[in-house]
């Protein structure tokens, strides 16, 4: 039987306990005294003891407490779906349907098609591939991705939680959201699972992101941008306030999940490609397909937010935090591939970002910030979130949707 005081604890099997002795010794218990009503000098004094036609009114005929209501009952009026907005609406946030937005909530049905935990995939060859296949340079390329990735999926989880979730005025829009929430933690658990398996030395990857200036660069940047919004009393009818909001949210959803993690994770699959820590890049796939959720999800609200609100962003800012997020990005892939390993450069790598930066503008119906790249320079990249598998199911899982693997940006 469950105990609820310490559910960890080892559950006690659920049997009629027998008294002790020292039960059935007690005396019986004896009705206390009835004590006098206070009444008036001149009226005679009558107890509950002396008469016993005096009850209690039943609980039905008590009046009722008291409880101020904000808006009588009749005078609420139903909410109509076209009164919501994705933020500062004014309709019962509580109340899920009609829906306004019924894309958000196919979201959220997407998102837990692609359930899974790190504990579903083996990684016993991952542990082989560290310790006596990858070079130098190849786990120096594995331990900073996992060092880079760790902060980042914690600063995900709270720029979600706590900047953006809260100021969301449509529920089916903070349901898919509060998923997401969940999945960064999970990420989170998953690299902690592959740092845990691999034996790596917990604290010194953990602390890189503060100690290597092009991990931290780019963790800085994010804090910068995502701190000014992460805050309750942010007045979003103040059009300062509302732009700076809508920025943050592209540079969220547009760079830092949709360029920035998307691009973070290939190092890694370059290595699955020639067999190597497949495990490991098994589990960045079910990350991968849910962060491309998370970032068309965003681009998708902030062009609502746009249109809503009727926001016209300055451009010259939007091309700042383009410029600015790809300098942090080539400093980063300078540290991480000073060499290159076979199959991919520190060239593919930002090349790559800049192909990804010019889908993510096209989504949002920006110019593209880099007009001379129109081909990939990873053409598997996008596999690895859309490729079909098919695996004993007793060695591992599928990777697929249910519904299928591709998903369409355009």
């Amino acid at each position: 039987m469950l105990n609820w005081d310490d559910p960890l604890a080892t559950p006690v099997k659920n049997e009629t306990p027998t008294p002790s002795p020292a039960v059935y010794a007690q005396p019986e218990m004896q009705p206390a005294p009835e004590a006098e009503a206070a009444v008036a000098p001149s009226a005679p004094v009558v107890t509950q003891a002396m008469d016993r036609s005096v009850q209690p009114a039943p609980a039905s005929q008590q009046p009722a407490a008291s409880i101020p209501a904000e808006k009588p009952v009749h005078d609420v009026k139903p909410v109509n779906a076209d009164d919501k907005r994705v933020i500062n609406g004014m309709t019962d946030i509580n109340q899920l349907a009609p829906f306004k937005y019924p894309w958000a909530w196919e979201y959220f049905l997407n998102a837990n098609k692609n359930h899974w935990t790190p504990l579903d995939i083996n990684m016993s060859q991952d542990v082989h591939d560290y310790h006596h296949k990858l070079t130098l340079e190849e786990r120096h390329v594995y331990e900073n991705v996992l060092s880079y990735l760790t902060t980042s999926d914690i600063l995900a989880m709270r720029n979600i939680g706590l900047a953006v979730m809260e100021k969301m005025s449509a529920p089916e829009l903070q349901i898919y959201q509060a998923r997401q929430v969940y999945e960064e933690s999970l990420h989170t658990w998953t690299y902690q699972h592959c740092i845990e398996t691999i034996g790596l030395n917990q604290g010194e990857i953990y602390n890189r992101y503060r100690v290597v200036p092009e991990i931290n660069g780019k963790i800085q940047i994010a804090n910068r941008r995502l701190n000014s919004v992460m805050r309750s009393d942010i007045d979003l009818r103040d059009r300062d306030e509302l732009e700076n909001f809508v920025m943050s949210y592209i540079f969220f959803a547009g760079i830092f999940e949709g360029c920035w993690f998307y691009n973070g994770f290939s190092p890694i699959f370059a290595l699955q490609r020639r067999g190597l820590m497949k495990g490991t890049a098994e589990q960045l796939q079910y990350i991968m397909r849910d962060e491309v959720l998370h970032a068309s999800f965003g681009i998708r609200v902030a062009k609502q937010i746009i249109q809503e609100e009727k926001v016209t962003l300055d451009p010259q800012k939007i091309k700042s935090m383009r410029e600015e997020a790809e300098a942090a990005e080539q400093h980063y892939a300078s540290y991480l591939l000073p060499d290159p390993i076979l199959g991919y450069s520190a060239e593919d790598h930002i090349n790559q970002f800049r192909y990804i930066a010019n889908r993510r503008a096209k989504s949002l119906h920006f110019d593209a910030p880099f007009p001379g790249i129109v081909e990939p320079a990873l053409p598997w990249l996008d596999e690895q979130a859309n490729m079909r598998k098919e695996k004993n199911f007793f060695e591992t899982r599928v990777t697929e949707y249910q519904t299928g693997g591709a998903l369409n940006w355009d």
